[in-house]
């Protein structure tokens, strides 16, 4: 008989996560079948999208791809929901998380200016590094309305939205007449317990006849094993870097989680069991 350790919650989530909210349980695991594999873990994903959605039904053949979802997320973003072209200018917010370093990187390939905000100097150092345009922190600046304008005094003709709320009201104001915004997260608001209801620019969005789209990489499925292959190709040839954010111990997957929902990674989240 195998052993197996297994986190699980002992209630659900009531604003942002507690340790006494996850358990970790032993169990014994039956010998496969014919036709079936052990599999054993080495490294583990913790993405902001497992907050929000508590409960996560499968069926049989559904497949988990793991940490290439991220990267998938900012290619069809990019490509499908925006369709970023050369010459364009781009604002990506949680820029130094998995999926926006890894929009901002598809972007600079595309020859676009790229904007990117970020919650540390630290990070706004590593956006630095991968060669993006220009970088702020915007819990440092006096202003976002202006450091917004000053990375871009002409506007903005893309967003790459990762994290909602007043960030999103502010950048709005600062899109180029048929922009494009794509929307893949709301990172500000997964830990609220009541819905936020602040300012929605609805008037920036029809006088500037904005175009905003929310977003899953599991639209594209089918792409799913080209886009693939494109990925590692860029990886293979430097020219997209992939950083990673490693918390050891399977014993600590809580503590990765939440440090992840604080922000305190820089690039993708994963736990080395």
């Amino acid at each position: 008989m195998v052993r197996a350790k297994t986190w699980s919650l002992s209630k659900y989530f009531q604003g942002f996560p507690e340790e006494s909210d996850f358990q970790l349980k032993e169990e014994e695991l039956p010998e496969p079948k014919d036709g079936q594999v052990l599999l054993e873990a080495l490294f583990l994903s913790v993405d902001p999208y497992m907050r929000p959605f508590s409960r996560v039904r499968m069926k049989e053949g559904d497949v988990m791809i793991g940490t290439q979802v991220a990267k998938l997320t900012a290619l069809y973003g990019i490509e499908e929901v925006l369709e970023l072209k050369s010459g364009e200018t781009l604002l990506v917010n949680a820029a130094a998380g998995a999926v926006g370093s890894v929009a901002g990187q598809i972007a600079k390939m595309k020859g676009c200016k790229v904007v990117a905000s970020a919650g540390s100097d630290a990070k706004v150092a590593f956006l630095k590094e991968l060669g993006l345009d220009e970088a702020f922190n915007y819990k440092t600046v006096a202003s976002l309305e202006e450091a917004l304008r000053k990375a871009a005094p002409d506007g903005y003709d893309c967003f790459f939205e990762n994290v909602g709320g007043p960030f999103s009201s502010v950048a709005m104001s600062q899109m180029k007449d048929f922009g494009r915004i794509a929307v893949c997260g709301s990172i500000s608001t997964y830990n609220d317990t009541e819905a936020q209801t602040g300012p929605y620019p609805q008037m920036t969005m029809i006088v500037k006849q904005l175009k905003m789209e929310g977003f899953m990489q599991s639209r594209w499925e089918p792409k799913h094993p080209e886009s693939l292959r494109r990925l590692m190709a860029w990886l293979k040839e430097g020219k997209l870097q992939s950083h990673e954010h490693v918390t050891k111990g399977f014993e600590n997957m809580p503590a990765a989680f939440m440090g992840m929902l604080r922000g305190e990674n820089i690039g993708k989240a994963i736990v080395a069991v």
